[in-house]
């Protein structure tokens, strides 16, 4: 018989948040990197990261970060770093916004009060290009180079996203339910992967 002092020990366990590795990899089976993951499940609480204002800069005429991912309803700021005027725009389903040519701050953030991808763009220089994922939830991270992500969350089930600006589809999310817990978590994407091209720029052309 399992003593009751035991069983709230288990049960404490089970809810204790620990960090949990969470690998992704593309069709080859390599590390993906720079792919958006989310979880979300009843035992997420709502946090204060909603409150948080994030910020997609521009500077040497690309965006900074190239993708970035927040929560519903998130304040994002779009500071212009260059010496240059820039002119950011989306016409993406999630959020159209446009924000006219200026240097430096724009006067106010924008909120991101639905969820999906938001595709940015500047009217003056097409090359650059950016990505917004709007999640709904507040547990979230990119992958690093080795395909990882680091979410703390307690043990139990959930419901596991993934996202990546090189599929074909941008609009087209992978889940996949998953047990925190009961092993290191794998995940191998279904879509292939094109791979974005970098345009040199020169930063003397006033352009």
């Amino acid at each position: 018989m399992i003593k009751p002092l035991l069983i709230l020990f288990l049960l404490s366990m089970s809810s204790y948040a620990m960090a949990t590795t969470i690998t992704i990899k593309n069709a080859s089976n390599q590390p993906l990197a720079n792919a958006v993951v989310w979880l979300s499940g009843a035992s997420i609480q709502a946090g204060n990261q909603a409150s948080k204002t994030y910020a997609m800069s521009q500077q040497n005429r690309e965006f900074t970060p190239r993708t970035l991912v927040v929560p519903q309803n998130a304040k994002v700021e779009f500071p212009n770093a260059d010496s240059i005027m820039h002119h950011v725009y989306s016409f993406s389903e999630a959020k159209t916004f446009e924000l006219k040519l200026y240097k430096e701050q724009p006067k106010a953030p924008i909120i991101f009060d639905q969820t999906g991808v938001v595709e940015l763009g500047c009217n003056i220089h097409d090359w650059m290009l950016g990505y917004i994922v709007v999640v709904d939830s507040t547990i979230f991270a990119i992958t690093d180079d080795k395909g990882a992500v680091n979410l703390t969350v307690p043990n139990g089930q959930y419901t596991l996203s993934i996202w990546h600006s090189g599929f074909s589809d941008i609009s087209n999310v992978e889940t996949q339910s998953i047990n925190v817990g009961e092993s290191p978590i794998h995940y191998t994407v279904k879509q292939a992967i094109t791979e974005q091209i970098d345009f040199a720029t020169d930063e003397f052309d006033d352009y």
